[in-house]
C-alpha cells in the first residue's frame, strides 16, 4: 500500500504574498495599530489582550490611555489605582505586572518604552511573546511572535493539524523562524497579519476556510480537515471556583473607596472557608491588603 500523500510545505515567499494582501484588505481598525499610537499604547493592550477578547479591552484601553498617557503617568500613581482601572478584564495580576513595568520603564529607560526585545523582556510582567510583540508592533522590529492565533495558522496551513499543541515547542519556533520575512519591516507586519488571519478566519471553532487567502496551500485543508488528536484541552470551570469567588470579591474592593469591611464580602460570597482563603490568597498576590482587624484594600 501506498503511504498517504502529503502537501507539500508552501513556498514561505506565496504564503507572505497571500497573507499580507489580505491583511491589508481585511485589518481591523484598532486604536494600538494606529500610525498615531504610541508604543505605550501598544504595550498596555499586550497586557490587556492576553486571555482576553478585543471587544472587551477597547474600552479599557481607551480610558488608561486618557487617563495615563505615559508609563510615567501610570507609576506615579499607586498600583491599587491600576488594578481598580483594569475593571473586570479578568486575571487582575495583569494589572499589578503592567504597574510594575511601568515604574520600570521610568526607572530605566526615561519613561519611554524600549525598543529592544533585551530590554523589554527584563520588565517585570514581560515574557517571550510580550517583549517581541512590543518590539515588532511599536518598533517594526523583526522577531518571532508566537500567540495562539499564529500557532493555529502555522499548526494547520504547514503542520496539518487542526490545533497546535497546549505549550510552544521548539519545533513550532524553528518553523515560524523560518517562515519570517527577511525585511525588518515586512516582517513586523506578517507578525501582525498572521495573527489577525487566525482571529478573523482561521478560529479555533469554526475556521472560515472559504475566506481564508491561503485555503488551496493549506496542509490541513489537504488532508481532509482531519480533527485534533493531541492532549486533551480542558475548558476552565467557572460557577463555584475560587476563580469565580476571587473576582466577586475584586469586584467589591475596587468599588470602593476606602478599606471595605468583611461583612460587604459576606454578602458577595456566604461560603465563609472559600472566602477566606480567597481572600488570604489575594492578599498574597499583591491585590488586597489587609486594612485594620477586619477590613481589606487595594494597595
Amino acid at each position: 500500500m501506498e503511504p498517504p500523500s502529503t502537501s507539500p510545505t508552501p513556498p514561505p515567499d506565496v504564503l507572505h504574498a497571500r497573507v499580507l494582501d489580505w491583511y491589508a484588505d481585511h485589518a481591523r481598525e484598532l486604536p494600538w495599530r494606529d500610525p498615531s499610537a504610541s508604543p505605550w499604547s501598544v504595550m498596555v493592550s499586550e497586557f490587556m489582550l492576553q486571555q482576553t477578547p478585543v471587544a472587551r479591552v477597547l474600552p479599557v484601553h481607551a480610558a488608561w490611555l486618557e487617563r495615563w498617557p505615559t508609563p510615567g503617568h501610570l507609576a506615579a500613581e499607586p498600583s491599587g489605582e491600576a488594578v481598580r482601572a483594569w475593571g473586570r478584564l479578568g486575571y487582575p495580576r495583569r494589572a499589578l505586572r503592567l504597574h510594575a513595568a511601568a515604574a520600570a520603564v521610568v526607572e530605566r529607560h526615561e519613561g519611554q518604552v524600549p525598543a529592544d526585545y533585551d530590554d523589554l523582556i527584563a520588565l517585570p510582567g514581560v515574557g517571550d511573546y510580550t517583549a517581541a510583540a512590543i518590539a515588532s508592533f511599536a518598533f517594526g522590529r523583526r522577531h518571532v511572535v508566537l500567540d495562539t492565533n499564529v500557532r493555529r495558522v502555522f499548526a494547520r496551513a504547514v503542520g496539518g493539524t487542526e490545533l497546535p499543541p497546549p505549550s510552544v515547542t521548539r519545533a513550532e519556533r524553528d518553523l515560524a523562524t523560518a517562515l519570517l520575512p527577511d525585511d525588518e519591516p515586512t516582517a513586523a507586519t506578517w507578525a501582525v497579519a498572521v495573527m489577525e488571519l487566525g482571529a478573523l478566519v482561521c478560529t479555533a471553532a469554526r475556521p472560515d476556510c472559504e475566506r481564508c487567502p491561503v485555503a488551496d496551500l493549506c496542509a490541513w485543508q489537504a488532508a481532509g480537515r482531519p480533527a485534533y488528536t493531541g492532549p486533551p484541552r480542558r475548558g476552565q470551570a467557572w460557577a463555584g471556583t475560587d476563580r469565580q469567588c476571587r473576582g466577586r470579591l475584586m469586584a467589591v474592593a475596587r468599588d470602593a473607596h476606602g478599606p471595605v469591611h468583611v461583612s460587604a464580602f459576606e454578602q458577595v460570597w456566604p461560603e465563609p472557608v472559600q472566602r477566606e482563603r480567597c481572600l488570604a490568597a489575594l492578599v498574597d498576590d499583591g491585590l488586597l491588603v489587609v486594612a485594620g482587624p477586619s477590613g481589606y484594600a487595594l494597595p
